[in-house]
């Protein structure tokens, strides 16, 4: 079931995916290599680099009525070691720089870097985000 659902959003990606995923693939972020809408367990992550542990998950308006599920989702990732950074869909379109740098220092430290803003499971923003239509 994971798969073939996987399958079908890596051939449906969001505005915001596509943008991330121009600069994740072909190992061009310090040659760490990305998989996209890629199943771990019972969830599918946006991206994941193995090799790194680490899952990039991108926001948009509907994750702020699904913090618990989120969360949960979080707990459970890292609890396989995975070091889990959610980005808002709007700072993908308007910081790509930004995030990549987070990434980066995230995949070369191995440690806990601070986000960019507070991720999405801390609350709401104002401002939020250009809606995911994949979940």
């Amino acid at each position: 079931m994971n798969n073939s659902k996987a399958r079908e959003l890596r051939k449906n990606p969001t505005e915001c995916e596509q943008a991330l995923w121009r600069h994740l693939r072909k190992r061009q972020l310090g040659g760490y290599k990305f998989r996209r809408q890629q199943p771990i367990g019972q969830y599918i992550v946006d991206f994941v680099s193995f090799e790194g542990r680490v899952v990039i998950e991108l926001d948009g308006g509907q994750h702020s009525e699904q913090i618990d599920y989120d969360s949960k989702r979080t707990v459970w990732l890292e609890a396989q070691g995975y070091r889990v950074l959610r980005f808002w869909n709007n700072q993908v379109l308007q910081e790509i720089e930004a995030i990549k740098a987070v990434v980066l220092k995230v995949l070369e430290d191995g440690v806990n870097t601070p986000h960019l803003n507070p991720p999405p499971q801390g609350g709401r923003r104002d401002n939020c985000c250009v809606a995911s239509s994949k979940r």
